[in-house]
């Protein structure tokens, strides 16, 4: 088999993880779109599986969690931008997606031609489902919800007004999508609980579940 031609593709993904998130404004701990991009990944998947055991849905969890993962590839290209600016007014909003989406086709034309059509339902935006692209849109609004959090936990105050930014966000995905209310309940209260806290959480849930598993009467054979 010939080398053939060199791909540049892999070596924009690993260069996300130098693209520095909330640029603009002071952070704890600094988080980079790498690590943004499988928070949100991981929150997409469960999401998915949420809807589709509890909510009567019928979506592929493992395409979702990818296409999270891709969500962001155009920023290899032209970094973070401040989502303040990006939505400052309707025509700047649309203007940015347009260098958005030639972003992403730049990226997906570093692939070898022969790959180009696995890949070109995952990287271009527009060609992804009304369906998981608000479920990726979701995760990602929670993963910004739960990275305000932290900081507010660390009394940096710059998040303040982007937790706030986020709530009636996330009220309204609540009231559209039940599978991120469960999600809300279940999982986002401890996202920035201490070591010790989750430790002993974890602790007592085992605990409970190995007192009801004993409590269930046997069933018997006749």
């Amino acid at each position: 088999m010939s080398k053939g031609k060199l791909s540049t593709f892999l070596a924009w993904i690993v260069r996300m993880s130098l693209i520095k998130r909330w640029a603009l404004m002071h952070s704890f701990r600094e988080e980079n779109v790498s690590e943004h991009s499988h928070q949100t990944a991981v929150i997409a998947h469960m999401l998915a599986v949420i809807k589709n055991r509890l909510y009567g849905g019928n979506v592929d969890a493992g395409q979702v969690a990818v296409l999270a993962l891709y969500h962001e590839v155009s920023e290899s290209k032209l970094q973070d931008l401040n989502s303040k600016t990006k939505y400052l007014n309707p025509e700047f909003t649309r203007q940015y997606k347009l260098i958005e989406h030639d972003a992403e086709k730049e990226c997906l034309a570093t692939l070898p031609v022969e790959l180009r059509d696995d890949f070109k339902d995952l990287v271009i935006q527009t060609n992804v489902s009304s369906e998981l692209k608000s479920i990726v849109k979701a995760a990602d609004t929670l993963a910004a919800y739960i990275k305000a959090n932290d900081e507010l936990r660390f009394h940096n105050e710059e998040f303040k007004h982007v937790k706030e930014g986020l709530e009636p966000i996330l009220l309204d995905y609540c009231e559209r999508m039940p599978e991120v209310q469960y999600f809300m309940e279940r999982f986002v209260p401890l996202c920035w609980a201490t070591v010790d806290k989750l430790s002993g959480v974890d602790s007592e849930q085992e605990a409970t579940d190995t007192k009801s598993s004993e409590q269930k009467p046997e069933t018997r054979t006749h």
